[in-house]
């Protein structure tokens, strides 16, 4: 069984990134609601990764329908994971600021987006999916639980391998060379090392 203070951060850090999506997203929801727009693309699979990190959780934490599938990790492991939890929390709200306005939560681009190249943005082009792998590998060093722990991961890559591609055919579609040479010199996740960022 998870200890207890594992459990606490886990709940406390869902909290605090539900607090910085809910604060990030004022600015779309109200252009959203004066324009009536409705997202050229958005999939079921936007909403599967709630299920990993919200959903299976939720049921591990407030029921014991999960403690059949329960692990016992090192403390140590727990310890570990609370860093990449924290680690991703950090890159997760640099992510939304430093796209501001530019923040959508579907694959789509406004009228009046800017490439955003400064920040996190100069290391590496998908900052938040890289937040979520943090999360989905922390998870499981938190919640010692084989379905609550991987939920998040399992639900996590199809919406990764799926989404991150139609992104960046759009970017590229409506930024061109200047995207192209972005992607030159930065990873998608990861970032590439002995590149020159953008200035």
């Amino acid at each position: 069984m998870t200890p207890p203070i594992f459990l606490t951060l886990y709940i406390s850090g869902f909290l605090l990134a539900a607090a910085i999506r809910l604060w990030y997203t004022q600015e779309y929801r109200r252009k959203i609601k004066e324009e009536r727009w409705k997202p050229a693309l958005d999939t079921w699979l936007v909403y599967l990764p709630a299920l990993g990190m919200f959903i299976l959780p939720g049921i591990y934490v407030l029921t014991p329908f999960l403690a059949p599938a329960d692990y016992t990790l090192p403390e140590l492991a727990g310890w570990i994971g609370a860093g990449l939890f924290v680690s991703a929390l950090f890159l997760l709200w640099r992510s939304h600021a430093d796209l501001g306005a530019n923040f959508t939560p579907v694959a789509e681009v406004q009228e009046g987006h800017r490439l955003v190249t400064t920040g996190v943005y100069q290391y590496i082009r998908h900052p938040m999916y890289a937040s979520h792998f943090l999360w989905a590998f922390a998870q499981p060093l938190l919640l010692w639980n084989w379905v609550a722990g991987f939920g998040l991961l399992i639900t996590f890559i199809p919406l990764y391998v799926v989404r991150v591609p139609v992104e960046e055919r759009m970017l590229a579609a409506r930024f061109g060379a200047e995207y192209e040479k972005y992607m030159e010199r930065t990873g998608r996740i990861f970032p590439r090392f002995g590149q020159p960022g953008t200035r």
